[in-house]
C-alpha cells in the first residue's frame, strides 16, 4: 500500500530532527547549540475510508485533508432491520423521512415591544418602539 493520496498529492517526505541543548540567550544563557541532526520522515494521515466512486461504494486510501475538504462523498448510512434489537437503540432516521419542524408564524409587528423580526424593542417616552440594539 503507498502511502500516497490520490485527491491531494501528499505522501511520504524526508526531513531532518535537530536536537539542542542549552539555554536560549534571550533568557539569560550563551544560546542553544545544536547536538544531533537525524534524517526522519514525515508521513502523510492517509485514512482508509468507504467512499462512493463512479456510483459504487469501495474503501480507499485518502489524506486527512481531502476528507475535511470534502473531496470525497461518503456512502450514505445503512439502515438493516434488526439493527434495533442487535444494538439496543433505535434506528436513526433518514433525512427524507425525519419530520421538519415547521417555524412559526412571524408575530403582528404592530404588537408593541417586539418589531417585524419578532425581536424585542423598547418604548419611547412618545410611545414610539426603538430598536434595542439600533445599527450605527
Amino acid at each position: 500500500m503507498s502511502r500516497i493520496c490520490p485527491f491531494t498529492g501528499k505522501k511520504t517526505r524526508a526531513g531532518r530532527s535537530i536536537a539542542r541543548k542549552g539555554k536560549a540567550k534571550y533568557l539569560g544563557g550563551v544560546g542553544r547549540k545544536t547536538t544531533g541532526i537525524t534524517k526522519r520522515r514525515f508521513k502523510a494521515n492517509i485514512q482508509r475510508v468507504r467512499a462512493v466512486v463512479d456510483g459504487r461504494v469501495c474503501r480507499i486510501n485518502v489524506s486527512a485533508k481531502a476528507i475535511r475538504m470534502g473531496l470525497i462523498i461518503k456512502p450514505p448510512k445503512r439502515d438493516w432491520p434488526g439493527r434495533e434489537a442487535a444494538y439496543g437503540r433505535p434506528a436513526q432516521e433518514s433525512a427524507s423521512t425525519r419530520d421538519v419542524p415547521q417555524t412559526p408564524a412571524a408575530e403582528d409587528p404592530a404588537t408593541p415591544g417586539t418589531d417585524a423580526q419578532g425581536s424585542a424593542t423598547e418604548l419611547d417616552s412618545s410611545g414610539t418602539t426603538t430598536p434595542e440594539h439600533p445599527i450605527e
